[in-house]
């Protein structure tokens, strides 16, 4: 890149995003795992960007400023670090207390453009520190309504060329005399271009980065509890003892000042005498303790931490800034610990060791998380690793999510949250992951005394479930495809189903019985959970009266009678799930002294998704044919994970899932069956928009702002005047009538952690979601918007019959593509109601526009970011 140091001020033209201050700056992930602090450039930093040029080879040199002055290195600690400005922002990279990245972003004179240049030391190349910088300045650009970056450097500059190819921004090159000029149009800018491919290039490198350095936690070579007490009931010797008689391979350390050994471990006094840098160290010491102890695990080299105690209070921040400042990631406060069964570390204080398995588990609560982690072996799913999050200061669902998405052994994911840190971020990566595997989660918090328990539960700082339960937690969970249970019940029988069954093709259900009233019930079960009991076809009728008794029913449900032999029934099994017309088979038996139909079913040679239900089972659920994991070694040459097929079986659970009442059968089906029609709907994408004027919206804002600081509603003029600026129709006069058309109302509703939610309905208030409204949280895919048009109790009216024309859905799902764009650009709307919407055969217009502005600062949900 060039060393000009342009110093246009532009004036009304643009202005140049502020940076973070000091106190505002951030951490993030390098692509080996390693943690740097994200800063602006300080004056007194000018000393360590000259050190930082002058170390640099004079290939990098000659490279970043096309020469090799030897002025150059101070001429840029002067550019960086001077005052900041409407003209200039400078971001640095540290890695502990060295300078390893310097970003800078000058104004270029032309509107809406600046310049960018980056420098990295020679032995940081290739740990994505310029890509990390370049998107952090890319999102203060974006806040700031920047259109495009323009940046300079040599043909032969081959790596700063793969990083701007790398990034995920379209870029635009002219070559003159061995320089390439780039320019990169900004995603989101008010040309109308889609941020989703550049969001989707950032959340791959976070995902990459996040899982190098879970590596520490989640596969380490060496662990160290560190404790005070001695007793057998204490904590930290009981993690310590199920970490020797687990069966973990690596290093094991004592660290208490009290014992000299402990579970056959010798132990040290104090972390410093520990004889290695462990890659985990689990704290169960007292309060007080924790901030040293942390602090001398850094010093020492410890790369993750589990922090078992609770109650920290405000030394909770000291705890966070501590992990950060040494790169160690956190589990906890709050917590139970971490399991990984097939590397045979379990770092908790269960009572048993949890068999490894396909599910993959995180918890807020331990005694939630022990429950399932015996539920999930009883069964023979068992589990690939488990987290214990507690208070969530660092790593949380969002992280575990990444690392099951990649590790070749994770089939199915079990969550239980809450509260959300950052539910946008969330929402993307289940989308992502439960294209791969299903997500299981219960809602917890729902109601009012649960929200309370919830808060005195944990400490985590985020929105609880309850607060969002009505307007934003349905929207987030539908659109990240996750499938939500009301009980641990149903969590734990969703899960026995998907474990080890493939998923249904569709939602048609055969229902086979020997006795007639438990078909009945299981019918009316299937209706209830969205189910089509379907009604055989001719020719497997003609196969069953062959193999059934004289008064067997064979139409649908199939009522084989209580005379049915063993053999009649798996014959008869068999032949309904071979009906073309038939996606799953729900089996209900009962036993009699002339057959035990328990064998059949497990036998019966069906491929596609079957249920049974056992009416004399003591248990609510139970796989039939998989042997118990209690009591069996629990190392990984034990259990064979295997690997997930197209169809969503997995091969390593053996089974097949029974259950104690239709009901459960038939609600477990009904998840597999949403799961599998989400898999397969388009997932859309944010589409380009044209004719979008966000400057002139956020002028408008501000200028509101200034005269009303506390916000308030805007007048009908200037309503009007924001919703021109997105091309969102609003009719100049109200219509005398608005026969031949639908009423629909279109509404935003911004919420400070879950961001801003569109809502589509009819009848009342648009920020009403319940009964005839449904939600999406912003930004909208054109798939998104096609099923919120569909979900509404109004969606039948759309349709037209014989004597109306049909509504053109293309033209309401564009208002709301750009109802969902003003929201997404401008958080200070903190709602927006169009009612009616009158959405007829010629087209859709808004009636009525009203708008409530309220300050708030520009945030990037997707950027990348530790908490």
């Amino acid at each position: 890149m060039t060393t000009e140091t342009p110093q246009q001020d532009l004036g009304a033209a643009v202005t140049l995003p502020r940076a973070p201050t000091a106190a505002t700056g951030t951490y993030a992930l390098l692509s080996d795992g390693r943690t740097v602090e994200i800063r602006p450039a300080r004056s007194q930093d000018a000393a360590a960007v000259r050190e930082m040029h002058a170390a640099m080879s004079a290939d990098n040199m000659y490279l970043r400023f096309f020469s090799l002055s030897p002025r150059a290195g101070e001429q840029e600690a002067q550019r960086v670090c001077r005052h900041p400005g409407p003209d200039h922002v400078a971001l640095l990279a540290w890695l502990g207390g060295r300078l390893v990245g310097v970003a800078s972003c000058e104004a270029t004179g032309r509107p809406g453009e600046a310049e960018v240049a980056f420098a990295v030391p020679d032995d940081m190349h290739r740990c994505g520190i310029a890509t990390l910088l370049l998107e952090h300045l890319a999102s203060l650009a974006r806040q700031r309504g920047l259109r495009a970056f323009i940046a300079e450097t040599l043909a032969e500059n081959s790596a700063m060329l793969r990083v701007f190819a790398d990034a995920g921004l379209p870029a635009q090159r002219r070559a003159s005399d061995g320089v390439i000029e780039l320019t990169f149009p900004l995603p989101g800018s008010e040309a109308g271009r889609s941020p989703d491919g550049y969001l989707e290039s950032v959340a791959g490198r976070e995902s990459r980065a996040d899982v190098a350095s879970l590596r520490h936690l989640l596969e380490p070579q060496s662990v160290a509890v560190v404790s005070t007490g001695r007793g057998r009931a204490t904590v930290g010797r009981a993690i310590l003892r199920n970490i020797v008689t687990g069966g973990f391979a690596g290093n094991v350390y004592a660290v208490n000042p009290h014992a000299r050994s402990l579970e056959g471990v010798p132990c040290v006094a104090s972390v410093d005498d520990l004889p290695e840098a462990v890659d985990l160290a689990v704290l169960a010491v007292p309060p007080a303790a924790v901030p040293d102890v942390a602090a001398a695990c850094g010093r020492n080299g410890v790369r993750a931490l589990t922090v078992i105690t609770s109650g920290l209070g405000a030394r909770g921040a000291g705890l966070l800034a501590i992990c950060r400042r040494y790169g160690m990631r956190l589990v906890g406060p709050n917590c139970s610990g971490v399991v990984v069964p097939r590397i045979g570390l379990n770092a908790t204080f269960a009572a048993g060791h949890p068999a490894a398995g396909v599910a993959g588990l995180v918890v807020q609560s331990d005694g939630v998380g022990i429950a399932l982690l015996g539920h999930l072996s009883r069964l023979g799913i068992g589990v690939s690793s488990f987290a214990s999050v507690g208070d969530k200061y660092d790593v949380s669902s969002n992280d575990m999510l990444m690392w099951w998405e990649q590790d070749e052994v994770t089939r199915l994911v079990v969550l239980y949250v809450e509260s959300f840190g950052s539910p946008r971020k969330f929402a993307r990566t289940a989308r992502r992951v439960g294209q791969r595997m299903p997500v299981l989660t219960v809602v917890a918090g729902r109601s009012a005394a649960g929200q309370r328990a919830a808060a005195l539960h944990t400490a985590a700082a985020a929105t609880p479930l309850v607060t969002a339960q009505a307007l934003f937690a349905q929207a987030l969970f539908a659109q990240a495809g996750i499938i939500t249970t009301a009980s641990l019940g149903e969590l734990i029988e969703a899960a026995a189903l998907l474990a080890c069954q493939p998923l249904p093709a569709g939602n048609r259900v055969a229902i086979v019985s020997n006795t007639g009233g438990a078909g009945v019930l299981a019918a009316d079960a299937c209706v209830d959970n969205d189910l089509q009991v379907v009604q055989l076809a001719s020719a497997t009728r003609r196969t069953l009266r062959r193999l059934l008794p004289a008064d067997a029913e064979v139409t649908g449900p199939v009522d084989a009678t209580a005379a049915v032999t063993a053999d009649s029934f798996r014959a008869c099994l068999e032949a309904v799930a071979a009906d073309d017309g038939v996606d799953a088979v729900l089996a209900v038996a009962v036993p009699t002294a002339i057959s035990d139909l328990r064998t059949a079913v497990r036998t019966a040679a069906v491929s596609k998704p079957i249920a049974a239900c056992l009416l004399d089972q003591a248990q609510s659920v139970q796989l039939l044919g998989s042997p118990p994991a209690a009591g069996a070694p629990q190392h990984p040459e034990n259990h064979a994970a295997g690997v997930g097929t197209p169809d969503g079986r997995t091969p390593g659970v053996a089974g097949l899932p029974a259950y104690a009442y239709p009901e459960d059968a038939a609600r477990a089906l009904g998840h597999a069956a949403r799961y599998r029609a989400w898999r397969e709907r388009r997932q859309g994408r944010i589409p380009e928009l044209s004719g979008l004027r966000t400057p002139d919206a956020r002028k408008l804002l501000a200028a509101f702002l200034a005269g009303c600081p506390a916000g308030g509603w805007l007048s009908a003029a200037t309503a009007a005047e924001l919703l021109s600026c997105y091309q969102i129709p609003l009719a100049v006069t109200a219509p005398a009538a608005l026969a031949g058309g639908v009423e629909l109302v279109i509404g935003v509703v911004q919420e400070p952690v879950f961001g801003p939610l569109v809502v589509l309905g009819s009848g009342a208030a648009a920020t009403d979601v319940l009964g005839s409204q449904a939600g999406r949280l912003a930004p909208l895919t054109d798939a998104d918007a096609d099923e919120l048009i569909h979900t509404v109790h109004a969606a039948p009216l759309l349709s037209g019959d014989p004597a109306t024309r049909p509504v053109p859905t293309p033209a309401l799902a564009e208002v709301l593509l750009r109802v969902s764009r003003l929201a997404d650009d401008l958080p200070e709307v903190a709602e927006l109601d169009l009612s009616p919407v009158v959405a007829g055969p010629d087209g859709v217009c808004a009636v009525d526009v009203r708008v409530r502005v309220s300050p708030a600062e520009p945030k990037d949900p997707f950027l990348r970011r530790l908490r």
